[in-house]
């Protein structure tokens, strides 16, 4: 049963996981949890430099270890409560997992404010790919479009 203090509740694990990541010099200042049905699923801080992995951000972490508690890469009906507004890599991510809802604390202004700006991925999105900064190139489809054949006729094929 979702309730106000629920939300206060899995929203001070989220900060205190951003606190403690900081604190015990972990990683960046974030935090996420996902919770299903009232109950903690999963949680995690940020992991990019003690992981060297730019993904493991503290929302990815989470949906992974969710997805791995719960068996599946589905997350409907979970929530997600994350210490700052979700970067793109990490709302993309959170579409992906069909989690139903994001709680967040700190905004992305206060995240820029520190540091961690991606204004400019929200900039470069906007672009058409040929106006990018990142180099786009397209190459070898002819041959890539089979492994799409492949999948539209697999046995295998599992929607998501």
């Amino acid at each position: 049963m979702e309730n106000e203090n629920q939300h206060e509740e899995f929203m001070r694990i989220a900060i205190a996981l951003s606190i403690e990541n900081v604190s015990e010099n972990i990683g960046g200042p974030f935090g996420a949890v996902v919770v299903k049905d009232g109950k903690l699923i999963a949680k995690s801080a940020n992991k990019v430099t003690t992981t060297n992995d730019p993904t493991a951000h503290a929302e990815v972490s989470a949906i992974r270890l969710a997805c791995q508690e719960l068996n599946t890469f589905d997350l409907s009906g979970c929530v997600i409560y994350t210490s700052c507004e979700p970067c793109p890599m990490c709302l993309g991510a959170i579409y992906w997992s069909r989690i139903k809802t994001i709680y967040y604390a700190n905004t992305k202004a206060d995240a820029a404010k520190i540091g961690f700006d991606d204004q400019f991925i929200y900039e470069e999105l906007d672009k058409p790919m040929e106006k990018r900064t990142l180099p786009v190139v397209q190459m070898m489809r002819d041959e890539a479009i089979e492994a799409f054949k492949l999948w539209e006729t697999s046995p295998m094929r599992i929607q998501y």
